[in-house]
């Protein structure tokens, strides 16, 4: 048997671009999962055309700028730059055939519930003619159609742009005519026509310019026309030393908008000649452009589910409000005192999150209140009950993180607001970025001051919680509360935390504490006793962890790891990690809570493991360039939810979950006996919070 000095590199690790293109997959193929609605089936393509769009605007950019600078770094698994893009065209392509396969089969299904997307010879005349209409009334006046010759140079063209190039001929005199309709973003993608006997019509505003294209270019014959769509690179470049980094952000994204193109998508009916020209005057190479036989933008296609097909989309559920919280009559502190709780979102309510800042906000007994905000959404009332607090004199620190990609300008926008109304307003470091989830609440009690605390595994976000399951966890530990307090005066005075009593932070002490761990098992396997870890993640990359894991493997502790996306530890190699499998559940919910357990020498589940919740996956941005958290859960009751029930379920759903095979491939799991869905249990099982334990082998008692 070889031992894991002998497996190399490319041997012990998955390549992590190519393990999210995996993902991805997953993702795409829920839309060919029968059991769900087809609207719903039609969201996950969606889904994975906006995943696609991301991952080239940052990953895909950032490998090519490496490679550009020919900086020659070589990936964990020793692949180079030019190495990893061409296995990823190579994978990307497949996906996104697989993509336009299942787009079609969607679409014909859909006619067939009535609800139809049209080519233009499919309108009858008297739609031809209201569309005649809305083109000059609605989408004429918006239009910018934009010559193209030696007085006109080629157009900047937005990141996620769509554009019609058209090939005319002047009637009179032949003379020819390259021009470009840029098409705008203000308006519907699908446009909605008036039902016909009870059939949804829709049609693509793309074929709307086409067929009113004499109304733009009056006395000029079509020779030619394609569609084109293009992806910037999206990374943000800061420099090193920033005196206002707020002016560096608001800089940094106007560069974003105008970054290079690394990814050109045309139809594939589209002529050779213009496609030529669109290749040489945006400056990309064959290899960055994507023939779609098909829809381009997959992305926008959720614009199709609409309202009034509720027979074909999920049934609505509304999260539970934790009964905890109800039996105080909503006195969120009284609840917290009686015994420490957790909130399993999007299952339960976050409004018991916005209520503890809220109340916090409105209590004469709190002085002072932190904060960290990732991201928060728009109208956050979070940040409203923040703010509020600020007005009404209290002591309010916000570490505002604007850092989390694509959320820069709204958290820019968020800090000013919450400055003007006297919130002491931090923003972190320049080197790394806050990923931590805290908040903390000091509040004057019998002349003493306590602190009450909520740890979440997900972000502040009323509407990202709605489908995100999620941990919320509340406390008045005061080893906790002490532990809080310092980690927000490391945010605020750069001043390392350490005294820390119960929590780990990174970028100092979560990767060294979880291999601790690790070795804690490997020595109960060593001297006999049950080893086991399960392990709960949206990532698992870092190597040095990896390479523990394997070491635990090997010393026969038993691994069960529920891995939603990148996985780049290969599962069940014999001699390397036979001890170990993967899953990944890809469903309803995006599953987003990271939860580490640990046997301490007993099977799991067990009272006396060691379980553990964190706002950080396991990779190495997480343990090194970002402050993250890890919290243990020791009341009982709490550990027994999240162990009990939460890990349980995952690990036994077969519903929505893939097995990743030796092979690197993930494989749908197929129930032996009954099928079981972990989000259908949480839908309609009672809230976790203040019922004690429930075992899910035991659900048919429930």
């Amino acid at each position: 048997m070889k031992s894991l000095d002998e497996f190399s590199a490319s041997q012990k690790l998955i390549n992590r671009e190519l393990s999210w293109l995996s993902f991805n997959i997953r993702v795409m193929e829920q839309s060919s999962n029968k059991r769900y609605p087809l609207l719903e089936r039609l969201r996950f393509l969606s889904i994975s055309g906006s995943n696609l769009d991301e991952f080239y605007m940052v990953r895909v950019a950032g490998l090519r700028n490496l490679m550009m600078a020919e900086a020659n770094v070589i990936s964990d698994d020793g692949l180079t730059e030019s190495e990893q893009l061409i296995k990823i065209s190579a994978l990307s392509s497949e996906l996104v055939k697989k993509q336009q396969v299942e787009c079609a089969e969607l679409l014909r299904e859909l006619k067939k519930n009535k609800l139809s997307l049209l080519e233009a010879d499919d309108l009858t005349n008297g739609e031809k003619k209201w569309l005649e209409v809305y083109f000059l009334e609605e989408l004429f006046p918006i239009l910018t159609p934009l010559a193209i010759d030696l007085a006109h140079p080629f157009p900047f063209i937005a990141n996620l742009g769509f554009s019609l190039i058209v090939d005319l001929r002047r009637n009179e005199d032949n003379k020819p005519l390259l021009a470009l309709i840029p098409i705008p973003t203000q308006t519907k993608r699908f446009i909605r026509l008036a039902d016909i006997k009870g059939e949804i019509r829709f049609i693509s505003l793309e074929n709307v310019l086409s067929l009113f294209i004499g109304h733009i270019f009056p006395n000029y014959a079509l020779i030619g026309e394609g569609i084109f769509r293009i992806i910037r690179d999206s990374e943000l470049e800061v420099e090193e030393k920033a005196e206002d980094l707020v002016l560096v952000f608001e800089s940094a994204l106007k560069r974003r908008r105008r970054g290079n193109v690394v990814r050109l998508e045309v139809n594939s009916s589209m002529p050779k000649n213009l496609r030529r020209i669109i290749r040489k005057e945006l400056e990309v190479s064959k290899e960055e452009i994507i023939n779609i036989d098909g829809i381009l933008g997959l992305s926008e296609l959720s614009d199709l589910i609409v309202d009034d097909r509720k027979d074909l989309i999920f049934e609505p559920f509304s999260p539970r409000f934790p009964r905890r919280v109800k039996e105080f009559s909503g006195d969120i502190f009284a609840a917290i005192t009686q015994k420490d709780f957790v909130v399993h979102h999007p299952f339960e309510s976050f409004d018991v999150v916005v209520s503890f800042i809220q109340q916090a906000a409105q209590d004469d007994d709190v002085l002072a209140i932190k904060q960290t905000l990732y991201r928060t959404g728009d109208n956050s009332p979070i940040v409203e009950a923040l703010i509020k607090a600020a007005e009404s004199g209290k002591s309010v620190t916000a570490l505002v993180e604007l850092k989390a990609r694509f959320d820069e300008a709204r958290n820019i926008k968020w800090a000013q607001d919450m400055e003007r109304a006297g919130v002491q307003v931090v923003f972190g470091f320049l080197e790394l970025k806050t990923h931590a989830k805290i908040s903390v609440v000091i509040r004057r009690e019998d002349e003493k001051l306590k602190s009450y605390v909520h740890f979440g595994t997900g972000n502040y976000h009323p509407q990202t919680a709605k489908v995100y399951t999620d941990i919320s966890f509340f406390t008045d530990n005061k080893e906790l509360g002490h532990d809080a307090v310092h980690i927000f005066n490391y945010l605020t005075g750069n001043t390392v935390p350490t005294s820390l009593q119960k929590a780990k932070i990174s970028p100092f002490y979560i990767r060294s504490s979880l291999i601790g761990l690790i070795d804690q098992e490997i020595e109960f396997a060593r001297i006999g006793k049950p080893a086991n870890i399960w392990i709960k993640l949206n990532a698992l990359v870092d190597p040095a962890i990896i390479e523990k894991l394997y070491e635990a493997s090997n010393a026969g502790v038993s691994i069960d790891m529920v891995v939603r996306g990148i996985c780049c530890l290969r599962a069940g190699v014999k001699g390397m990690s036979e001890n170990i499998r993967v899953k990944s559940i890809v469903g309803r919910f995006l599953e987003h809570a990271r939860i580490v357990c640990f046997g301490n020498g007993e099977l799991l589940p067990s009272k006396n493991a060691k379980v553990f919740i964190s706002s950080a996956d396991w990779m190495p941005r997480n343990f090194d360039r970002r402050v993250e958290i890890l919290v243990p859960l020791e009341n009982p009751t709490v550990h027994s939810q999240v162990l009990d029930q939460i890990m349980v379920s995952n690990i036994k759903d077969t519903e929505q979950s893939w097995t990743l095979k030796n092979d690197d491939r993930y494989k749908k799991v197929e129930a032996e006996d009954e099928i079981f869905s972990a989000h259908q249990y949480f839908m309609t099982n009672p809230s976790l919070s203040g019922v004690g334990s429930v075992n899910v082998e035991d659900e048919d008692k429930e």
